[in-house]
């Protein structure tokens, strides 16, 4: 019925960083008590309003905090890191979380990043292909060779094979390379024609198809529940702006399920998109329609005592109706 996710960007007309990253913890708890069906991180770097870097830091916390949730890093930027270093990492935290822990695995779109990390970006692709065969061998936990050095990752997942991998993208290149890999998919809501591309892509390549989620370009991606919309909005609507502001600048012309092009906050809520403020009959409908709140509660960030209150109304008015 619904997930929550945490970037936790907190610009200086936010919440404290630390009051923050423990809101996030408290709310995993929170989210697990009330039927939360995933809770999922994100990673970026060198942003101005501190976007969380370390995803897989967070989502061991996450996992320490909660029992039975399942735990998504969306997405992972594979290329930046070295695919040895990752694979100890991702296989502790699947012992730790007992397989809670799935990934969409993406190349990432921002050149400062690469620069940042000293990687080529040019050739994302061929890194991001070259570190999941290596990821993918490490954890059978036997020596082996890669880029000219002599490796073994121990221990070795609980989750046989290694924790779940996806690939996030939204090009027939990333399709494509997802079908070879026997991958499913996250796409970023722009071509229609990509699941199509996907499934002859995986018979051709005589893999069997995954998961294919490729989201409506106006699928609400950060939504809010009030019982005053006027009200949710008025609160809510600088930091919304903020974090579309945000990807807007990161994005460019690139379609996707986050994107926006408003400038301030009336022209956000015109968009009726991917920043929205459901009033709680409104989000029965939505949800009972198919649809999935995915919620982001601290958003732009949103001060806690604020966030709480949008996360009670779901529990009082949304769930009970929903049959929770």
């Amino acid at each position: 019925m619904f997930t929550m996710r945490f970037d936790l960007r907190a610009p200086d007309t936010g919440a404290p960083t630390r009051e923050l990253y423990m809101a996030a913890m408290e709310m995993a708890q929170w989210g697990e008590r009330n039927g939360c069906m995933q809770l999922q991180v994100s990673e970026h770097h060198g942003s101005p309003d501190g976007y969380l870097p370390a995803p897989i830091v967070l989502a061991s916390a996450l996992a320490s905090r909660t029992q039975t949730i399942g735990i998504q890093v969306a997405a992972l930027l594979v290329p930046l890191h070295d695919p040895i270093d990752l694979a100890e990492q991702m296989a502790v935290l699947d012992i730790i979380s007992g397989g809670r822990v799935s990934y969409v695995c993406a190349i990432g779109y921002r050149p400062s990043e690469y620069a940042m990390f000293g990687r080529d970006m040019k050739s994302r692709g061929r890194r991001m292909e070259a570190s999941l065969e290596a990821m993918r061998t490490a954890w059978r936990g036997e020596p082996f060779d890669y880029d000219g050095r002599r490796v073994c990752v121990t221990p070795i997942p609980v989750t046989a094979g290694g924790p779940p991998l996806l690939m996030g993208g939204g090009s027939p290149a990333v399709v494509e390379r997802a079908a070879r890999f026997g991958m499913g998919m996250i796409a970023q809501g722009g071509d229609p024609e990509l699941e199509t591309l996907y499934r002859d892509a995986c018979e051709r390549h005589g893999t069997q198809p995954g998961l294919f989620v490729n989201p409506s370009p106006d699928m609400p991606t950060s939504a809010f529940v009030a019982e005053d919309v006027e009200r949710g909005w008025s609160e809510l609507g600088a930091y919304l702006l903020h974090d579309a502001k945000m990807y807007g600048e990161w994005m460019g012309d690139a379609k996707a399920a986050s994107g926006s092009t408003a400038t301030n906050v009336d022209e956000l809520r015109a968009e009726n998109g991917n920043y929205r403020v459901f009033h709680p009959d409104e989000a029965i409908a939505y949800v009972k329609a198919g649809g999935i709140l995915l919620l982001q509660p601290l958003c732009g960030g949103l001060p806690p005592e604020i966030a709480w209150r949008h996360l009670e109304t779901v529990k009082t008015k949304v769930l009970p109706a929903l049959g929770r």
